[in-house]
């Protein structure tokens, strides 16, 4: 199988939770929507592993990007998304990529860059091949590093987020419940 885009989508959707996701995302009324992360890429090693789709998938991730960097609006928007994806029990994840250089560097104790977009959220994942998030507006898929290493089950860091240490743990836990995907060492020349 070659992962292109249209496979990545057709397994994505196959769980009804991101479809149902997709669908109500714009009712949210935010800028920038993107449905991002395991919930995508997961989606392709549970289908190579013939696992459940949603075998795995610890919370369904949103991004979005506004310019108000306040706790409360973006309050306002994660109690917005709580009402709209209450029925479909699961953690659905909503955060303003706006704000994220507020709390990171208390939460991991290292300095974040203030962002410009959702997508730049996106390219910041610490696997590089994780950096996934479909479009709601435009339905485009956004993948800076391809969708190769997904494909090939490699887990490499990311030379934007390059924290050897944070990218290790993070590998090693998508390894543990998918045995099979490979970690390309930090540093290494692969």
């Amino acid at each position: 199988m070659t992962l292109t885009v249209d496979t990545l989508l057709k397994l994505a959707m196959a769980n009804p939770v991101n479809a149902e996701i997709t669908a109500r995302l714009p009712s949210l009324g935010v800028e920038q929507c993107m449905l991002t992360a395991g919930c995508l890429f997961q989606a392709v090693w549970n289908h190579q592993a013939n696992r459940p789709v949603d075998a795995g998938v610890k919370d369904y991730d949103v991004f979005y990007f506004d310019p108000d960097v306040s706790y409360e609006a973006e309050d306002a928007v994660i109690r917005r998304a709580e009402s709209l994806f209450r029925d479909l029990g699961v953690n659905v994840e909503v955060k303003n990529q706006a704000r994220v250089h507020l709390w990171y560097g208390q939460r991991f104790g290292r300095p974040y860059p203030q962002l410009h977009s959702a997508r730049q959220g996106v390219d910041r994942y610490l696997v590089a091949g994780t950096c996934i998030a479909l479009d709601i507006a435009t339905g485009e898929v956004h993948a800076p590093y391809g969708l190769a290493d997904v494909e090939q089950g490699v887990l490499r860091i990311n030379p934007v987020h390059a924290e050897p240490e944070l990218f290790l743990r993070k590998a090693r836990s998508y390894q543990e419940r998918w045995p099979w995907l490979r970690i390309v060492p930090p540093g290494s020349a692969e």
